[in-house]
């Protein structure tokens, strides 16, 4: 009997230490679902999250994997060859005073520039390439990488769009904003872990490397090649595996919270929501004004759009141009918070989670988020200026 009364006891005690967060944790997603539900309608809604969640896996992710494959294996290569040593040498020093990075870091963002933010995470993974990182510096690179992302992409689609000079200042503005993106996350991590400024990112094997090296120049050029190109590739595939939960929890939630009815209403269909973040944002189109000269509200819907995917936010241009909103500045700020934001909520959580520093992820969020909005603001100024000249 007595000892009954012990579990009783026991069992009460336990729930009771979960009341405070887990009241508040249900009665938030059921106002969330209650809310989305009552808009859209019920099973509208649960269509729409696996829809979306599924088109998301099979186009964004599997196209994703497909990069992480191809920059791993490039990149691995490079890394094989000597490239990683030669910029090392060459961009030291431009990289260290701007964004406190050793040069070789210049790899990652051109891998970027030229795929998706992922990219960084193939390169990351790659021991050879980690040991000229400090903790804090290897942490960053999710920012660092992420401000560059898809950078080509952005770039090519605006000039499609009869612009030429914008997508220029574009460039500049994001990479302002890396600067300011990845310098504010290395404060933030050596502020929370100290040690992290002083600790290198992996443990350096000189005899490791020595023996490596000298084994690797017994072989072939094919064998070398051949040997890089696979490993590569399969280091591309387990990342590519990794940033699954990330890209389909996240995207699909913005997705959801940006985008509207689709013309013929809610009908269940992949990528419909109820627009609660344009609204929202147009409670204070006023800032946006002041910050980034947008002429016209409808204009806020790109970078909360390029939130959670920069190329479904490239989707919005062509409708913007067909009524009117477009300018010149809104191309250039477009192209600048495009490139710097590019889809970092839905790709940061799962880009430090591959890391091994989840618990880092909220203040890679908030470095990224300032760092966009001064990419917006630098473009914007800066376009402002060449139309004076």
């Amino acid at each position: 009997m007595e000892q009954t009364e012990t579990t009783v006891q026991k069992q009460s005690f336990s729930l009771s230490r979960y009341i405070p967060t887990g009241v508040p944790c249900l009665v938030i997603v059921i106002a969330l679902f209650w809310y989305v539900g009552k808009i859209m309608g019920l099973a509208n809604m649960l269509n729409t999250l696996m829809h979306t969640a599924h088109d998301l896996l099979l186009n964004t992710v599997f196209y994703l994997m497909g990069i992480c494959v191809l920059t791993g294996a490039v990149g691995r290569l490079f890394v094989e060859f000597g490239v990683v040593k030669l910029l090392e040498n060459i961009l030291r020093p431009l990289m260290r005073p701007l964004f406190n990075l050793p040069g070789v870091a210049a790899l990652g963002a051109t891998m970027t520039f030229l795929s998706d933010n992922p990219a960084i995470i193939s390169l990351s993974q790659d021991r050879r390439f980690c040991r000229y990182f400090k903790k804090f510096q290897y942490i960053s690179l999710t920012n660092f990488g992420t401000a560059f992302g898809m950078g080509l992409l952005v770039i090519v689609f605006m000039i499609g769009q009869g612009y030429f000079v914008e997508p220029v200042i574009g460039l500049f503005g994001a990479f302002c904003g890396c600067i300011v993106s990845t310098r504010l996350m290395q404060r933030f991590i050596i502020k929370a872990y100290p040690n992290y400024a002083i600790e290198d990112a992996i443990e350096k094997e000189a005899d490791t490397i020595e023996e490596e090296v000298e084994h690797v120049e017994t072989k072939s050029v094919f064998i070398r090649v051949l040997n890089s190109l696979l490993d590569g590739g399969r280091t591309g595939v387990d990342v590519g595996i990794a940033i699954i939960p990330g890209v389909l929890i996240i995207s699909t939630f913005v997705m959801i919270l940006t985008f509207g009815a689709s013309a013929e209403g809610y009908t269940g269909a992949a990528y419909e929501g109820i627009e609660l973040l344009p609204w929202l944002a147009g409670k204070i189109n006023f800032i946006f004004e002041w910050l980034f000269g947008f002429s016209d509200p409808h204009l806020v819907a790109f970078p909360i759009t390029a939130l959670g995917a920069v190329g479904a936010a490239l989707g919005l241009v062509p409708n913007f141009a067909s009524q009117g909103w477009i300018d010149g500045n809104a191309i250039a700020v477009f192209t600048a918070i495009g490139m710097c934001w590019s889809g970092y909520l839905s790709t940061h959580t799962a880009m430090l989670d591959s890391l091994g520093y989840r618990e880092l992820t909220p203040k890679a969020i908030l470095a990224h988020t300032i760092g966009g909005i001064v990419a917006a603001f630098v473009a914007h100024m800066v376009y402002v200026l060449v139309t004076m000249l």
